[in-house]
């Protein structure tokens, strides 16, 4: 006859405790510690929140600190001898702050006591916060909890406590190292709003998620963090009339693209000097093709590093690229239409002789069409292979392609743009007469713009149905735009390139000021190639970052704000911003 396990009778079962964080609210106006005990009465050395029977607050003072100056809090669990308090005995859980500092809970120092009654026998070590509890006490010996604070770092990247708990078993009533059987943590959350730090000095040091304002007459360099984690950020305010600079360390960088200023494009001369009237680019920008009406066409296969003669001898009046930079088609004025299927390497000739203007490609590359002054608009669907006269004779002097052929926009000299949305079957005439010289538009045809020779640049969102004007009057040549219609760059005759980041709404000058003639863009706007008449083609790339590492900076002015966050990878990206100064620096 096998025996029966005898169960421990709950009355006789350990105190147990546990710790958390309390948040603000109507019992800790401030925040603090709530401290919950009672009877492991399951036995399982974890205190369920059906076992909770008492539960005592020790709160932060207004400074969000606990205590006066930041005390750490104390948790003591002691034995209870039968009495007032408990009939047949039990425990007593003090907590409160180490007031004078010394490590142990004095009575005088707990601002609450709780009874857990009805046991006899030591008590229990209590529970972390979300681990088991502590080890038995033997019969008298007290059970040490102990809060104190955890700086920010690989056990809380934003602080908190530290949790240590044990048996008392030299009776000294603090819990010294060797009595700590868990330690634990109780992390505080990423600050939801922020601590300032005004600063008049020459150069700070940032800490992860904290606002600096920058107080000063002179530049303040503000470096950023040396070891952020995911998520973490810094605010920066130009308070003084010194204004700003972000410095950073090794490995880093911040992302300007949509930064006023931000987004800057460096410019370099590439190709030898030709009086260059047009230019042309595949969808990445790596092939790329320009023509000049002194008889120079010229390709290059690596964004422009090198260029490669293909034809000579014509007066070549515009050229344009398939998407992937395979078909080429080019016109010239006075002469045929040359088609290539190889990049350039070999052409054919349509045998014509009309005054070219301008001609587009859809990207694939087989869907062309040709403007001739005074003259008509021309397709083609098989890749100039056989060509259709379309509209009527008019001073055409520019034309743009949708990607796919659909939506076609023809300007004209002296009078109206006019639109195609069925491959150029039939024509809309649009907008006002204007001398209009050149004309782009977004990868779907949405997204118009075309530029007035000493007027300005107008813009169309709506298929070319309806145009405003945007801009300063300028003597407005070529026009380029990205896939999207975001970024647009515009040439003039004798002043410089300016670009817009934003599809014309705002402006700002770019390169060097020059007889530009023709603009040209890939997809994503990032890598452009201009030319200048009787100078030299000048490769573009806008810049979306600082330069990594520790020649970086990102720079502001008085009353400039910026708010990055850390994304991973070394990059700090622009989360906000307020510019007073029209714009950042970056370098």
């Amino acid at each position: 006859m096998s025996a029966k396990p005898q169960e421990v009778p709950s009355d006789t079962r350990p105190t147990l405790v546990r710790v958390a964080v309390e948040a603000a609210g109507s019992r800790c106006p401030a925040a603090g510690t709530r401290v919950e005990s009672g009877r492991d009465a399951d036995g399982n050395g974890v205190l369920a929140d059906s076992e909770v029977s008492s539960t005592q607050y020790v709160c932060n003072g207004a400074d969000g600190k606990p205590g006066a100056n930041g005390q750490s809090v104390l948790v003591r669990v002691r034995a209870e001898a039968a009495g007032a308090n408990c009939a047949l005995g039990g425990s007593a859980v003090l907590a409160g702050t180490d007031a004078n500092g010394n490590g142990s809970l004095e009575d005088g120092e707990a601002s609450s006591v709780a009874y857990v009654c009805s046991g006899a026998g030591g008590a229990t070590g209590p529970a972390g916060p979300t681990g088991p509890s502590g080890p038995a006490g033997a019969s008298g010996f007290d059970a040490l909890v102990a809060l104190a604070s955890e700086p920010a770092g690989a056990n809380c990247p934003y602080g908190g406590q530290r949790v240590q708990s044990g048996v008392d078993s030299n009776r000294s009533g603090v819990l010294d190292a060797g009595e700590v059987s868990s330690t634990a943590y109780l992390c505080s959350a990423a600050p939801a709003d922020t601590r300032w730090v005004n600063v008049t000095a020459s150069t700070v040091q940032a800490e992860p998620n904290t606002g600096y304002l920058a107080n000063a007459a002179t530049p303040v360099v503000i470096t950023l963090p040396a070891s952020p984690v995911i998520g973490d950020w810094i605010k920066v305010t130009g308070v003084g009339t010194g204004g700003w600079s972000v410095a950073q360390n090794a490995g880093q960088r911040i992302a300007t693209v949509g930064l006023p200023g931000g987004n800057k494009i460096d410019w370099t001369a590439e190709a030898p000097t030709a009086t260059w009237v047009a230019t042309s680019m595949s969808a990445d920008g790596t092939q790329q093709v320009a023509a000049a009406s002194s008889g120079e066409l010229l390709t290059s296969s690596d964004t422009g590093a090198h260029w490669a003669p293909r034809l000579t001898g014509q007066a070549w009046s515009g050229v344009a690229m398939s998407s992937d930079g395979s078909r080429i088609v080019a016109s010239t004025n006075g002469g045929a239409l040359y088609t290539s299927t190889d990049g350039g390497n070999n052409w054919n000739n349509d045998g014509s002789s009309r005054a070219w203007s301008a001609v587009a490609s859809s990207a694939d590359g087989l869907r062309l069409v040709a403007t001739a002054y005074l003259g008509q608009i021309w397709t083609s669907a098989d890749g100039g292979a056989n060509w259709t006269a379309r509209d009527s004779s008019r001073a055409w002097r520019a034309v743009s392609s949708s990607a796919d052929g659909r939506v076609l926009a023809a300007v004209t000299n002296g009078a109206q743009i006019f639109v195609s949305t069925d491959f150029g079957v039939t024509w809309t005439p649009r907008a006002s007469a204007q001398f209009w010289w050149s004309v782009a538009s977004s990868s779907d045809g949405k997204r118009m713009v075309a530029t007035v020779d000493t007027g300005s640049v107008w813009r169309s969102s709506d298929f070319g149905t309806t145009w405003e004007p945007v801009g300063t009057n300028r003597d407005w040549r070529g026009i380029a735009s990205s896939a999207d219609g975001r970024y647009v760059v515009a040439a003039t005759s004798g002043g410089t390139l300016y670009e817009s980041p934003d599809g014309g709404t705002t402006w700002r000058a770019s390169a060097d000021g020059g007889a530009w003639s023709s603009v040209s863009s890939s997809a994503d706007g990032q890598t452009l190639l201009a030319a200048k008449s009787g100078a030299a083609l000048y490769g573009g790339v806008r810049r979306p970052s600082t330069t990594p590492g520790v020649t970086g900076s990102l720079s502001g002015g008085q009353g400039d704000a910026l708010h990055l966050q850390y994304v991973g990878g070394g990059v700090f990206m622009p989360i906000s911003y307020v510019s007073s100064n029209v714009e950042f620096t970056p370098r």
